[in-house]
């Protein structure tokens, strides 16, 4: 190691701890430990351009280890993107750009937000999918306009999470190589040593899944941890794992190795024999040596050739193929070439289906007309419909497929699609049974809070699964999915509201979206359509300018509803009948509007929804009233469960009826 990459290296472990040291709170274990791993990567290996982070063909790097963020922050500050040393000590302090853990549009090089372990490296394996699915659409014989590695960081906590095993699996299954994997091993966690809970042989672990193993044995020495990284891209077949073992806290007189050094500031007398011992040139806080500044400003420098040898190229490639570039840019935009509302082929419906079948049939009236569409399902495919047929599936030795199997892994699937969505250039779609989503949730919450386009297909929506019983029945779950800030959740009530439901979910660009559809066939209903896509609109009103009663629902209730308007009426009671697919699109429009349809005089209101009531009384208030379900169901058909669940007219007439 020469004397600039120490010094760097040093300077590097030493900004980390002082700016969790100045904010009273932090990691400083594994900056201190990983830093020379995370030094090699940047400065000999990672093809990346500070002066533009965004550049589409740069290699990714994801700290799955969120919780080691000063070390990703200290790294991209030196290296000389937009992160100043102001910043640095600002860190996890109101309103800063360095936060506690990485978070995506906040600062300039972080690729995502990571901090609960192991969906840094399931968003890892998204990422280097979409790469091999690009490469295969667009490069040429002569001219490579994708060609990139993903790289993530990761410390044990990842290892142990069940997620990272999920999604190792799948990555060796489809063989991706070009997928590299730092493993900060230094057997520490919070509560001590990691052999309390964690004994297994991760290389061995790692080599059933079919990934390619190197260890380095010392994470101090850099040509080792450097011949690693080269070897790993040497090979073709496998993703690869490189386990360096770290001392966490590394430079740390007194805490180096033990758990302490983890999760807690050094303290100020600690953190000024940490500056001595790794040989600070002085003990000013956040200084930076000279010797330093000039260093990285020759490697940033140097850095740029990267993206100017691929502007070149690209430009050449769009001469040579401009049909293809034409698409390449369209697919980074987002762009849609269609308002396929306006084509009535998409509203034609007129047979009672299963909300699922009509999301199928329009989604492969989509796919030839969105051709960056990519996704698949936990294994459900058959079930969920979402296969598109004028597609291959994506495998090891067919990366043009764009139908995926993601195996039994509801947790990584969404994870992964995330990796995929944050990559650019695709729109991620994943599917599953409903109940199921609980398993989707944790990575979810992550696609909400960074604004992804991720769109989930979740069928079989409510006790009409049937005979499958109450472990496969959701009731909680439209209520956990709509408490969630960004997520668009819509519940169609036919197969136009369904088309609708897409709609949105393809023009929603920064939020995702959550499709929440039936097993059991609905009828199409008189009106439905694009005003689906305010969220709640008027399908019948009564005569009277003002209603005696609001009848509200989603989904296949709202049928329920629509057919007790008539016997209502026959009782002289005036209703109106409100399809309300989506809160969150309905509470997007105007005031004005939200009050034509429930206007406040109005007071004898009833909701009928086959799921827990939860979040419903913003809309049917204090005098209102609420057909739910607030028990778990049971096995049966679902026309037998909707009959004793009192979901059927007759109680929808009897509860409106009580109200007056």
């Amino acid at each position: 190691m020469n004397s600039a990459d120490l010094t760097t290296i040093n300077t590097i472990r030493i900004l980390s701890a002082e700016a969790i040291q100045k904010a009273k709170s932090g990691h400083p274990g594994l900056p201190l430990g990983a830093a020379p791993a995370a030094y090699t990567l940047f400065a000999k290996h990672l093809k990346h351009n500070p002066g533009n982070s965004k550049w589409l063909d740069r290699d990714r790097f994801v700290l799955s280890a969120g919780h080691g963020s000063m070390l990703l922050y200290s790294l991209l500050h030196l290296f000389g993107y937009d992160l100043s040393l102001e910043d640095l000590k600002q860190f996890r302090q109101t309103g800063s750009k360095t936060s506690g853990h990485p978070e995506l549009h906040l600062v300039d090089g972080v690729e995502v937000s990571t901090g609960p372990l192991g969906q840094g490296f399931a968003n890892a394996v998204g990422m280097a999918l979409a790469e091999t699915y690009l490469a295969a659409k667009f490069n040429q014989p002569d001219k490579k306009i994708v060609d990139h590695y993903t790289y993530a960081l990761c410390g044990d906590g990842c290892m142990m999470e069940g997620i990272s095993s999920e999604a190792a699996s799948l990555a060796g299954a489809l063989a991706l190589s070009k997928l590299i994997v730092l493993y900060d091993s230094n057997n520490i966690t919070i509560e001590g040593d990691t052999s309390i809970a964690f004994t297994e042989n991760v290389a061995a672990r790692f080599e059933a899944f079919q990934w390619h193993v190197v260890q380095v044995q010392d994470g101090n020495d850099i040509d080792a941890i450097s011949a690693a990284i080269e070897e790993a891209k040497r090979v073709c077949d496998k993703p690869s794992l490189i386990e360096i073992k770290t001392k966490i806290g590394f430079g740390s007189p007194n805490k180096c190795g033990k758990s302490s050094a983890h999760g807690e500031p050094l303290g100020d007398d600690e953190l000024t024999l940490t500056k001595q011992n790794l040989g600070a040139e002085s003990l000013e806080e956040f200084y930076v040596p000279t010797s330093v500044r000039e260093h990285m400003h020759n490697l940033k420098e140097s850095l740029k050739h990267f993206e100017d040898q691929w502007n070149k190229q690209y430009a050449e490639y769009s001469v040579a193929y401009p049909a293809l570039a034409k698409e390449w840019d369209a697919w980074h935009q987002k762009e849609l070439p269609m308002d396929f509302l306006n084509d009535d082929a998409f509203l034609n419906f007129t047979e009672a289906t299963a909300s699922r079948v009509a999301s199928e049939m329009v989604l492969n009236q989509l796919s030839p007309m969105v051709p960056n569409l990519i996704g698949g399902s936990a294994d459900l495919a058959p079930s969920t419909k979402t296969i598109m047929k004028d597609r291959d599936y994506y495998a090891k030795d067919n990366r043009a497929g764009s139908n995926l199997h993601f195996g039994i892994r509801e947790l990584a699937m969404t994870a992964i699609a995330n990796g995929m969505a944050v990559h650019g250039g695709l729109i991620p779609y994943i599917a599953g049974f409903f109940v199921f989503s609980d398993y989707m949730k944790p990575a979810l919450r992550l696609t909400s809070m960074m604004h992804l386009q991720v769109i989930s297909v979740l069928t079989h929506d409510s006790i009409g699964v049937g005979e499958d019983g109450p472990t496969h029945q959701p009731i909680e779950q439209l209520a956990s999915l709509r408490s969630m800030p960004n997520m668009t959740v819509i519940r169609p009530c036919d197969s136009r509201e369904v088309a609708a439901a897409w709609y949105a979910a393809l023009t929603r660009k920064t939020s995702p979206t959550s499709l929440i559809l039936s097993r059991q066939n609905l009828n199409v209903l008189d009106g439905t359509g694009k005003e689906a896509l305010k969220g709640g609109y008027i399908l019948r009103d009564c005569e009277k300018e003002t209603p005696d009663l609001l009848l509200l629902a989603s989904g296949s209730e709202v049928g329920l509803i629509y057919d007790a308007y008539d016997v209502l009426k026959q009782k002289g009671i005036h209703a109106r009948v409100i399809s309300m697919p989506s809160f969150e699109l309905f509470e997007e429009q105007s005031a004005a509007y939200k009050e034509s349809v429930l206007p406040k005089a109005v007071t004898k209101r009833l909701a009928v929804e086959a799921a827990s009531s939860f979040g419903w009384h913003k809309y049917i208030g204090l005098d209102g009233d609420m057909i739910s379900m607030e028990y778990y169901g049971e096995s049966g058909t679902f026309s037998s469960l909707f009959e004793k669940y009192g979901f059927t007219v007759d109680n929808v007439v009897a509860k409106a009826t009580a109200l007056f």
